[in-house]
């Protein structure tokens, strides 16, 4: 893979000796001397990831750090520390500014390069929920981001086959947060897969498994592809750290464990997390604004037109019938006219209720426009919708509707046109399908209303 990186130190050499390793690997790279500059560069370029030296005159790289996290536009864009500083208190440091790494002078390439690689990757799947949330902020519908990570709130998972580590680092991170421990491997797999976890730490350790090829099954399984893994590994195994991280995963901690570097790497990775989690659910909340109907909670008319041509072509396909019927509330201008639009919509909420607990799961059921409806059933021929249809009018005209606050109760009726692919001409498709059901509802308007009417 390719990712664009930016390179921050105040020493050309150093610079230029990076960057050629790093396009060496095929990176894109650019480069900035100071730490004005990298916060300047990460707005305008959005590198996938930033080295960023700590000693600089002027702004140093902590504080640069700060900049950039605290920065909505860039606050997502991974940051590892690149530095001659090897005190336990700098590393603390740089991770509570924001860092995601701090490696140490002279780093080993082969764990650099892992590093740039994994965090790109998480990036970039960060990049595209990003564009989604855009869309969506664009469209007014969903919120601003606020991340808060509550302590409290939070499930830890820790998988270790030595009880005493797993039981030193439950002491430590158990005083702020929800932890569980295992130490039978194949008995953790299944816990990880069932419980809804924030972040699982594994040690590279584990004797009883392969570590890595538990790591990775974890990774595999849909309900934990996107939980957090936090390694636990040996100072010495840094080929087992890098493919720990070319298989998913997110960070590492080395023993002998300090406890402040601990808790800064928990806070980061459960950070990121809730940030991750929040993108997503607003992704799901502007789809959810876009193909459906915000008073009735049905599907709307946008859904219909792309989802039924894929129903009518499921139809023809398998030559099984799919029948469509489309409601329209009697009169319903004269209960706007008398009680005023907001106990219509009252009437229309309640109505689509009815109209979605008469329907089955693999029914569509949608708002069409107005106080019009349409569901259109598959699989279903049409003495069967008829039926359906009929038992939903006869309750609709049985049942009061309870307006202005549960003081007033009114009655209405509903008319039923229903058409459906069966004996259908040559040239058949879903819009003429719609037709004539609309055509059967037309009938039954001027027939009297409060009726159901079949297509010829």
């Amino acid at each position: 893979m390719t990712a664009r990186v930016l390179v921050v130190d105040d020493l050309e050499p150093n610079v230029k000796l990076l960057e050629a390793k790093l396009r060496a690997e095929y990176f894109d790279v650019v480069s900035a001397y100071s730490g004005q500059e990298a916060v300047d560069t990460a707005i305008s370029d959005q590198p996938d990831i930033i080295l960023l030296d700590v000693m600089m005159p002027g702004m140093d790289g902590f504080e640069a750090c700060r900049r950039i996290k605290e920065n909505p536009e860039t606050m997502h864009i991974p940051i590892v520390m690149v530095t001659a500083l090897d005190q336990q208190t700098d590393r603390v440091v740089g991770l509570e500014a924001g860092a995601d790494d701090f490696l140490t002078k002279p780093v080993e390439d082969l764990a650099l390069f892992a590093r740039v690689r994994s965090l790109s990757r998480l990036k970039m799947m960060t990049d595209e929920l990003r564009a989604r949330y855009a869309t969506g902020k664009g469209l007014g519908v969903v919120d601003n981001i606020e991340i808060d990570v509550d302590s409290s709130e939070t499930r830890i998972f820790i998988i270790d086959d030595n009880e005493e580590q797993a039981e030193r680092l439950k002491s430590t991170l158990g005083e702020d947060h929800a932890v569980s421990c295992e130490t039978d491997p194949e008995i953790a797999l299944g816990r990880a897969q069932s419980g809804d976890f924030d972040l699982i730490i594994v040690s590279l350790s584990i004797e009883s498994m392969d570590p890595l090829r538990l790591c990775s099954s974890i990774r595999s399984f849909e309900e934990t592809r996107l939980t957090p893994i936090l390694a636990v590994v040996r100072q010495s195994d840094t080929r087992k750290l890098v493919r720990a991280l070319d298989i998913g995963v997110n960070d590492y901690l080395k023993r002998p464990i300090d406890r402040n570097e601990l808790t800064a790497r928990v806070h980061t990775q459960l950070r990121r997390k809730r940030y991750v989690d929040q993108l997503r659910s607003s992704f799901q909340a502007s789809l959810e604004m876009a193909v459906t109907d915000q008073l009735t909670g049905l599907y709307n008319r946008r859904y219909l037109a792309s989802h039924l041509s894929a129903m009518f072509e499921r139809a023809q396909w398998t030559d099984r019938p799919l029948a469509t019927m489309i409601l329209d509330i009697d009169h319903f201008k004269k209960i706007n006219d008398t009680y005023g639009h907001d106990a219509g919509d009252k009437v229309l909420k309640e109505f689509a209720d009815c109209v979605a607990r008469s329907v089955r799961g693999i029914d569509l059921a949608c708002r069409y426009g107005g106080e019009e409806f349409l569901v259109a059933m598959p699989d279903t021929d049409m003495a069967f919708a008829a039926i359906v249809a009929e038992r939903l009018r006869q309750e609709v005209a049985g049942k009061k509707f309870m307006i202005n606050g549960g003081r007033d109760a009114i009655e209405i009726t509903v008319s039923i046109g229903i058409a459906s692919t069966e004996n259908n001409p040559d040239e058949d498709s879903a819009q003429k399908l719609i037709k004539r059901a609309d055509e059967a509802l037309y009938e039954a308007k001027n027939g009297g209303r409060n009726r159901v009417i079949q297509a010829a």
